[in-house]
């Protein structure tokens, strides 16, 4: 081993142990690895396919996000941004309207591995704060299904709130554990991503508690458990489909030890590839991701749920869907009538597609069919759902009020001139609407219901009336001090 190396010149102090096994794995390359620590953390985005389609740089935004943020492309996603230390993307409406994502660029790479393709059936297991689920929604395009799962119901609900600002209509959010999901979809999903809670020493630059809570021992629990994981996953892809196994960590036990030890445990799988991006080698925190493969024929595996089509572990109580006996789906069909009735006057334009309404209290949603898969509200029940879908509206008593997940699903062709209010990102009436005022209404906008947008993005949801608009913003979201 090295001896060459000094951890005393490194400003971040960094645990002792940590500095030995590194030392051990990277040899001749620690000094260099160390230092990167001194180095500032790296700043990405990504644009957001379901919003500014591809080719990017040819949107008209492109060129004001180039200009504010000196946009550089991050080497291994095609819609991946570093952007300018002292820049402030999450202060720009543009973000409030899911135009981009921000995250770090390594933790880009796992997604641009798994690659799915429109038509799809995704897991994204562990998916919160929405980076990865994001990105996989971006490249199905609208088309197959993803199921977004996050086992803490606070990051769960952090996740959906990244699901919708970026528009996402083919997701399905939950907040279960791998194991319930296991008995619920064995042999389901074409393709999973595995973004595995570990020790994360990918995190260091910018966590001083995540080096305050390193340890060889915390190392070790992590693997344990990811082994854990894995296994569940495991049950669900079917044969021949593909998992993603990543982590923001550097070490092997949680990395190649762990693949070695599932991979023995389970010889339907082997592993087609690994990447690893170091921080001093790549621009980027730190990063490992693997490509998996589960051997067999998909086509006659079939995508199936378990028998009983219910999950055989309840332990944790789920919002009561009305759509589960013949009169809740009777509600469910009424209050989608009633939705669709102010669809084809609000926003004509835009097309829901296959699917079913599902109903929660006054919560309507819709859950879309993706073509030749068999994933249906039943499949739900017993679940803990934050959402189950594109959320459409609250139905109450007969009125329908849009839900701010419609607004933001909406494409700019899927809004009427008459029903929408657009402004420019530096019109300071774009800053007032996100904090909540009423705005003045524009000639040639009609009464009723509006998109307020910016650049043609979608915003949220006003009510036009006697020369105002009423503002929809959600509460929970306004911009405080702006």
């Amino acid at each position: 081993m090295p001896s060459s190396h000094n951890p005393d010149t490194v400003t971040i102090k960094l645990p002792e142990a940590f500095v030995t096994r590194m030392s051990a794995q990277l040899g001749d390359e620690i000094n260099e690895f160390l230092h990167s620590y001194e180095a500032p953390r790296t700043q990405g985005m990504r644009l957001n396919p379901l919003k500014m389609q591809p080719p990017q740089k040819e949107h008209p935004v492109f060129g004001e996000l180039e200009r504010r943020f000196g946009l550089e492309p991050v080497p291994w996603c095609p819609t991946g941004y570093y952007y300018k230390d002292d820049a402030r993307p999450g202060k720009l409406p543009y973000h409030s309207a899911g135009v981009y994502y921000m995250q770090e660029p390594s933790a880009m790479s796992s997604a641009e591995l798994l690659a799915p393709v429109p038509g799809d059936i995704v897991l994204d297991l562990a998916a919160a704060p929405g980076g990865k689920s994001t990105q996989l929604a971006g490249m199905l395009q609208g088309q197959g299904l993803l199921l977004a799962n996050e086992i803490h119901p606070a990051r769960a609900k952090i996740l959906s709130e990244n699901i919708e600002r970026s528009g996402i209509r083919n997701a399905v959010v939950t907040s279960s554990t791998p194991d319930q999901l296991a008995a619920r979809f064995p042999s389901f999903f074409d393709k999973i991503m595995l973004d595995t809670p570990c020790s994360g020493e990918g995190m260091f630059r910018k966590d001083e508690e995540a080096r305050g809570e390193w340890s060889p021992e915390h190392v070790e629990m992590c693997a344990t458990r990811q082994l854990d994981i894995l296994d569940s996953a495991a049950v669900m892809l079917k044969p021949g489909g593909l998992l993603a196994y990543s982590t923001c960590t550097f070490n092997r036990e949680e990395n190649e030890d762990v693949l070695e030890a599932f991979t023995s445990k389970h010889p339907d799988y082997a592993v087609l590839r690994t990447e690893r991006i170091w921080p001093h080698r790549q621009r980027g925190e730190g990063h490992f991701v693997a490509l998996l493969h589960r051997q067999g024929d998909t086509a006659a595996a079939g995508a199936s749920l378990s028998a009983s089509g219910r999950s055989r572990d309840r332990e944790t109580p789920a919002p009561k869907r009305r759509g589960g006996t013949d009169a809740g789906e009777a509600a469910a069909a009424a209050a989608m009538r009633e939705t669709r009735a102010f669809l084809a006057q609000a926003l004509p334009g835009l097309a829901l597609g296959p699917g079913e309404p599902v109903l929660f209290g006054e919560q309507l949603y819709w859950l879309p069919h993706a073509e030749g898969c068999p994933f249906r509200a039943a499949a739900l029940d017993g679940l803990r759902v934050l959402r189950p879908g594109l959320h459409l509206a609250a139905v109450k008593k007969g009125r329908v009020e849009p839900a701010h997940a419609l607004a933001l699903a909406c494409a700019p062709q899927d809004v009427p001139a008459q029903a929408r209010a657009n402004y420019r990102a530096d019109d300071a009436t774009v800053a007032a609407y996100l904090r909540g005022e009423a705005l003045p209404a524009a000639d040639g906008l009609a009464g009723g219901w509006c998109v307020v947008a910016v650049d043609g993005f979608p915003l949220g949801w006003g009510k036009a009336s006697d020369g105002q608009i009423k503002n929809h913003y959600p509460k929970g979201l306004r911009w405080m001090g702006h």
